[in-house]
C-alpha cells in the first residue's frame, strides 16, 4: 500500500502509548521529480481519509476506535521540499479544524 493507492488506507491500529488511533499514510514517492502530480496524489489521499473517519466507516473497520483522538500519520521516505512543507501545513490546519490530526514523520533507514 502507498500514498498512490488514493482509495486505500494504508495502515491503521491503535497506538499503545496514547491511545489515538493512528491512520498511516506511506509515502515513498520523491519531491524532486513531478511535484505537481505527487501534490494531487496526496491531496486525493488525505481527503479519502477524511471521508473514511468522517464517514464513519472507520469505527466498523478498526475495532475499540470509538471515542478515540484520530491522527493520520504522514509517513514519507523523502524529506518535505518547500512547497510540500506549505502544502502539509496547510492540510494540517484544514484537518484539526475537522477534529482531527495530522503530522508528517520522515522513515528513517535502518
Amino acid at each position: 500500500m502507498s500514498v498512490s493507492q488514493t482509495d486505500i488506507i494504508d495502515f491503521a491500529g491503535i497506538d499503545e502509548a496514547t491511545g489515538d488511533l493512528r491512520l498511516t499514510i506511506s509515502d515513498h514517492l520523491p519531491w524532486d521529480q513531478d511535484e505537481g502530480d505527487h501534490l494531487l496524489i496526496l491531496q486525493d489521499k488525505l481527503n479519502a481519509y477524511l471521508r473514511f473517519i468522517e464517514s464513519g466507516e472507520v469505527f466498523q473497520k478498526v475495532p475499540d476506535s470509538e471515542g478515540r483522538s484520530i491522527v493520520t500519520d504522514l509517513v514519507g521516505k523523502f524529506p518535505l521540499n518547500q512547497q510540500a512543507q506549505f502544502f502539509v501545513e496547510k492540510a494540517k490546519a484544514a484537518i484539526e479544524g475537522a477534529g482531527f490530526g495530522l503530522q508528517f514523520r520522515l522513515l528513517r533507514p535502518n
